[in-house]
């Protein structure tokens, strides 16, 4: 049986698209805890996409899910960070595939970026992948920084102002729960933890210190926010003691920990990372 990402809140109620949310700065704080402290950290990874083919990616997932990791995850980038000379493959394409070629593994977006299509284009998109990976899907959404802004020019996409990008993960956000869909949003910044506060199941902290995971579950915890916090960030397989990791991370309350391996061929990175798991959650 497919494994539930977690226990997320009940989906709002607000009328179906194009009607607008309440603005995500105001309203009342989300209750009803999703995940309570002292639940095992689950264990995801990215995937390999930035390359011409995607059976690297397909075989990676599939090993994922024989190895018993929790999810696997895409970016959704138009090239590798820096390198335009790079190809990507595309996000929402790649999690169609991934929901027929895997069973039980949770799959999700590390973090689908707001502006880069239309919003009901990223919403029915990710929406249509649910249909196909049922609960498995976790939609991760953010608005991107000024390093993903040359991405969006050479491809004549406008990069819009923070206000706007804002407005529109909220918008996005709250129209993926409506679906039913759990939602994290991406970003350490304090507008996109207001998003996450108000408008998401979970909030996505990239290659932050695990003491700032137990910062903010913590705070979480003393405003009474149903919201759960994950991590996500680089590891190298190979030479980090990825134990320590994920016991550290579970220690802070991290209900995720996504890894996204370098440095190291494919099969030997999810095997070390699975290895990692198994000695920690058994």
């Amino acid at each position: 049986m497919p494994r539930s990402p977690t226990c997320w809140r009940a989906a709002p109620t607000a009328p179906p698209w194009p009607s607008s949310p309440p603005s995500w700065a105001s309203g009342p704080a989300p209750s009803g805890p999703r995940w309570s402290p002292g639940s095992d950290v689950r264990v995801g990874i990215t995937l390999p996409q930035f390359r011409e083919d995607a059976e690297t990616a397909l075989a990676t997932a599939r090993q994922a899910e024989a190895a018993r990791l929790d999810g696997v995850f895409v970016f959704d980038h138009l090239w590798p960070i820096g390198r335009p000379d790079r190809p990507a493959l595309h996000a929402l394409e790649l999690l169609g595939a991934l929901a027929a070629e895997t069973r039980s593994l949770t799959i999700g977006s590390m973090v689908a970026r707001v502006g880069v299509y239309p919003d009901p284009v990223l919403v029915n998109g990710l929406a249509t992948v649910r249909r196909v990976a049922g609960d498995r899907l976790i939609a991760g959404l953010g608005v991107g920084d000024h390093l993903s802004r040359a991405e969006n020019l050479a491809f004549g996409v406008p990069f819009a102002s923070a206000a706007d990008r804002l407005a529109a993960l909220a918008r996005c956000c709250r129209e993926m729960r409506v679906r039913g869909v759990p939602t994290w949003v991406g970003g350490t910044s304090a507008a996109t933890r207001a998003v996450a506060l108000a408008e998401a199941d979970g909030w996505n902290l990239w290659g932050v210190p695990p003491a700032r995971i137990a910062d903010e579950v913590a705070a979480l915890a003393r405003e009474a926010r149903a919201v759960v916090v994950t991590w996500a960030g680089q590891v190298r397989p190979l030479d980090e003691d990825l134990v320590a990791l994920l016991r550290t991370l579970a220690a802070a309350g991290a209900a995720w920990a996504v890894l996204a391996p370098i440095d190291a061929p494919w099969p030997e990175a999810v095997d070390r990372i699975a290895d990692a798991r198994r000695r920690v959650l058994g």
